[in-house]
């Protein structure tokens, strides 16, 4: 009985310490005047600089610093970043020492689109559309063509089966360093397939949609590996690997043309496409 009363006053005594303690800190926050604000903004893109996010937080009509951070609605500030369609994170406290941190995490845009009604916008990495900035272009795969897309200059979600498409191609265009290598433009064409334009070579690649793409850019690199160095890498003008289970070279000429079934089978007789390692020394600048 003893033991329990001494481990209840006990606690007793714990938690009224905390609650002092709390309410000392409390005091003493309220007391607490900003001293410096320190903004960090990661990342190699430059969509929003230190002096955008003094803009958007209006840091230029009034100064933080001498206010109480009591007096400062931080989460109001932290809300203005987030409403800007560049910032995908925005993180705004303050410490016991009276300084303001932002913290802010741009998107990350992985391509940039121009649809059939003239409208320019970026894709980012998770698949979310934003528009273009006036502070920084961003060096990533251009995609034009029959896209019918919309775009509200807003951060939106994709709407068409294509342009679902594009993003999944894209992506694992980037993942690959062959492939980000070779690979200098998307089109899509009047009958909305999808075509690559390399860097090396006048042909164009018809891959179709984004279906199988590792079976067709596997496929693609056995015909690099086993065609084009007996003919020349100018001398199909279309590369068709739209179909898994062959490819269909087009020469420039066009009374000759070649077709090259890709059956497992048939390609194991000429060389071994599981065996072709990814070398981006196949791509000559």
């Amino acid at each position: 009985m003893w033991r329990i009363l001494l481990l209840s006053f006990t606690w007793l005594i714990c938690l009224g310490g905390m609650v002092v303690l709390m309410s000392f800190i409390e005091i003493k926050k309220a007391e607490v005047v900003c001293k410096d604000v320190k903004i960090y903004i990661p990342g190699s893109q430059y969509f929003i600089d230190k002096k955008e996010v003094e803009n958007i937080l209006q840091l230029s009509s009034f100064t933080l610093i001498g206010r109480k951070i009591d007096n400062i609605n931080l989460h109001t500030l932290e809300n203005r970043l987030k409403a800007n369609p560049f910032v995908e994170y925005a993180k705004v406290y303050a410490d016991m020492d009276g300084v303001i941190m932002i913290e802010i995490s741009q998107r990350q845009p992985i391509m940039r689109v121009m649809n059939q009604f003239d409208q320019d916008f970026y894709i980012d990495k998770n698949g979310l559309k934003i528009p273009m900035s006036d502070n920084f272009t961003a060096r990533v795969l251009a995609v034009n063509g029959f896209i019918e897309e919309p775009f509200g200059n807003k951060v939106d979600t994709l709407r068409t089966v294509l342009a679902k498409d594009l993003f999944k191609t894209v992506s694992f265009i980037r993942q690959d360093s062959l492939w980000d290598a070779q690979i200098a433009q998307i089109y899509v064409n009047a009958s909305h397939e999808i075509e690559l334009i390399p860097r090396v070579g006048n042909q164009r690649i018809l891959l179709g949609s984004a279906d199988s793409l590792e079976l067709k850019f596997h496929n693609l690199l056995a015909f690099y590996k086993q065609a084009l160095p007996q003919v020349g890498w100018d001398a199909y003008k279309v590369i068709n690997i739209k179909y898994a289970n062959q490819i269909i070279g087009i020469k420039n000429s066009k009374a000759d043309s070649l077709r090259m079934k890709i059956a497992a089978d048939s390609l194991k007789m000429r060389v071994d496409t599981s065996k072709i390692k990814k070398d981006t020394s196949l791509i000559k600048q």
